[in-house]
């Protein structure tokens, strides 16, 4: 587990749980939403319907593609910033820029869980999923576009090489390095 921090987060967590298709995005959101007391929303459930069927038929998402996605989800967590909550989201967020219209879009700061495993554990994964419209084909196309986020402020990295009790322990251990924690979100009135 890594981090980089260098301020404090605010009372309304915004909480992205980022990595390639497989790394357990949507299992682990669920997850430390759970331990924090805070909604998850699915990033996947956001896609436009082009979207989906482009990536259904095998085909990878470019920027143009993306934007719209990500302005929604950007939208979603700063309604909840702006309504004093804290917010779970599971999102892909391979870039950079990515990532960084997610945070203009949230206008309250955004910590990222970035979740890293190696491409032979998750083309095993992709490979034993049902029912997902994201094809194992299209993991390479991720993998070109992930710029990884180690340097980047209120980051937790981990290993997905666990399992996810595991992982959602070593993703609140890295998210209380950063203040975020079952404790302060309750001390600061945003347990749900």
């Amino acid at each position: 587990m890594s981090m980089a921090a260098s301020q404090p987060a605010s009372e309304s967590w915004s909480i992205v749980v980022m990595g390639v298709s497989g790394c357990g995005k949507t299992s682990i959101g669920i997850a430390i939403a759970a331990r924090l007391g805070l909604a998850f929303v699915e990033g996947d459930a956001l896609h436009p319907r082009g979207n989906v069927e482009k990536m259904s038929a095998g085909m990878p998402l470019t920027d143009e593609d993306r934007w719209p996605w990500l302005d929604l989800l950007g939208a979603a967590l700063r309604h909840a910033h702006e309504q004093g909550r804290g917010l779970v989201a599971s999102c892909s967020a391979l870039k950079k820029s990515y990532r960084d219209r997610l945070r203009d879009g949230a206008i309250g700061p955004v910590l990222f869980v970035f979740l890293d495993g190696s491409r032979a554990v998750l083309q095993a994964r992709l490979a034993e999923r049902r029912s997902h419209f994201f094809p194992p084909a299209l993991l390479d196309s991720q993998f070109a576009t992930l710029e990884h986020p180690g340097d980047e402020k209120l980051v937790v990295t981990v290993d997905i090489e666990a399992p996810v009790d595991t992982i959602a322990d070593r993703v609140l251990q890295g998210l209380g390095a950063l203040g975020v924690s079952p404790v302060s979100i309750k001390e600061k009135g945003t347990l749900r």
